[in-house]
């Protein structure tokens, strides 16, 4: 991996790229220089400044590092679904300069050893910025909370449950008064799991043709609005994770209205994809929340157009083939997207649905705020950044994927967008000379 700020004086000058600048609506053309791991200069001071490399983004956009808030990086665990290593390796070429690890881990990300153990495997192995995020409750149960606390002192930035929900709401109402309390954010993906029970697929017309166990939209909403009542009661900050419900969205916005602290993320596999997806029973798209209707869909992008869904994820979760090769409702749920997001984003800005800068904002400043954090191209700031050329195609296959999982959304297909040039704290994380 090259690197350009061990040695100081080194620097990389980035010449001809299309800027995604902040206070800017569009893309502005003007150059770039990092040194020591910071951007020291940009435009017309960019120009004039000697570099010890210069990289040429011609026909490229240069835009801050993308910040995903649900990625399962699989480690620790068994290594068969992925690890550190590999899926961090994923997302640099994505374009990812930082990712929240999930609290799913094996054992669960809920003690103060799990986390330095995944913040000492990312410091030793990992290209780009790994945060992890703990678990609220013990062993991910939704019975006995975690030592919140602790775990933020250790590096956790957040706190959920993963995809499992929290069944006690007087254990939930406990979770969210006692991160209150330390002034932590926490994290859930809204289901009710007695509504949810065995279901696999949108309870629509699709699940209904084909005969497969359907999840209603109130399995999340009820939990939506019980979320957000005990937000409001508590104080806590919240996120809401992964929505999939037009109904989700509108009670974002009303709770807003009334001053909740909330925000709110979906995948961008919700984004681009419906029910109708499962048409052929393919397992790939056997996701949790599931794939609703083309109504749902039209009202999450018109979300994040409108800024009522603050940031764009991945969802990535890597499995071994084994895992999907089975009857639909058999398979194990999750898409392998941390390589494709900012491609199958790039899709909604060719069919007119999102602008180029809604959709980065989406993926980079967005969430980032959500941490508390900024992402942004502005002198002094952190060098992390993306160069990729909107224009230039990439086909997801067996063979061109890094992760371990295979299972991309749209395999097969030619997807816009490829990533150049992946910088975190001025280290090259992805490049031509990585593969």
């Amino acid at each position: 991996m090259t690197e350009f700020n061990n040695t100081p004086g080194q620097s990389l000058k980035i010449i001809n790229g299309r800027l995604v600048l902040p206070g800017s609506d569009g893309l502005t053309d003007a150059s770039l220089v990092v040194a020591d791991g910071v951007i020291t200069a940009i435009g017309k001071a960019a120009e004039h400044a000697n570099a010890a490399t210069t990289f040429d983004a011609a026909g490229a956009v240069v835009a801050p590092g993308l910040v995903d808030l649900c990625c399962n990086l699989r480690e620790p665990g068994n290594g068969q679904k992925g690890n550190i290593a590999s899926e961090t390796r994923a997302a640099a070429r994505g374009g990812f300069t930082t990712v929240c690890a999930s609290p799913q881990t094996s054992p669960v990300n809920d003690s103060g050893a799990v986390t330095h153990l995944i913040r000492d495997v990312a410091q030793a192995r990992s290209p780009i910025r790994v945060l992890p995020v703990g678990a609220i409750t013990r062993g991910l149960e939704g019975e006995l909370l975690s030592d919140m606390a602790g775990l933020a002192a250790a590096g956790c930035v957040a706190f959920g449950n993963g995809s499992r929900g929290v069944r006690n709401a007087r254990i939930l109402r406990r979770c969210m008064a006692y991160a209150q309390t330390f002034g932590l954010t926490v994290m859930f993906s809204p289901e009710n799991q007695a509504l949810a029970a065995d279901g696999y697929a949108h309870d629509g017309l699709v699940a209904s043709r084909l005969g497969l166990l359907g999840i209603p939209e109130v399995a999340e909403t009820a939990a939506v609005m019980e979320m957000l009542l005990l937000a409001e009661e508590t104080g806590v900050r919240l996120h809401l994770s992964q929505l999939s419900c037009a109904r989700s969205v509108e009670m974002v916005a009303a709770a807003r209205a009334r001053g909740i602290t909330v925000t709110a993320d979906v995948a961008m596999h919700q984004l681009l994809f419906t029910e109708d997806a499962l048409a052929g029973f393919d397992s790939r798209f056997h996701v949790r929340p599931p794939l609703r209707s083309e109504s749902d869909r039209q009202a999450l992008v018109a979300a994040v157009r409108d800024g009522v869904i603050d940031a764009i994820v991945s969802q990535h979760q890597p499995h071994d083939s084994a895992a999907k090769q089975a009857p639909l409702g058999a398979t194990e749920p999750g898409l392998s997207t941390i390589e494709s997001t900012l491609s199958m984003g790039l899709l909604l800005v060719d069919r007119g649905e999102l602008t180029l800068t809604t959709l980065l904002a989406a993926l980079t400043s967005g969430p980032a705020a959500i941490l508390g954090e900024t992402a942004t191209l502005s002198e002094g700031a952190a060098a992390d950044l993306c160069v990729f050329d909107p224009q230039a195609t990439w086909t997801p296959d067996q063979h061109s994927l890094i992760s371990a999982g295979r299972h991309a959304p749209s395999a097969g297909q030619a997807l816009p967008g490829v990533v150049r040039l992946t910088l975190c704290n001025g280290k090259v994380a992805w490049g031509a000379e990585s593969r």
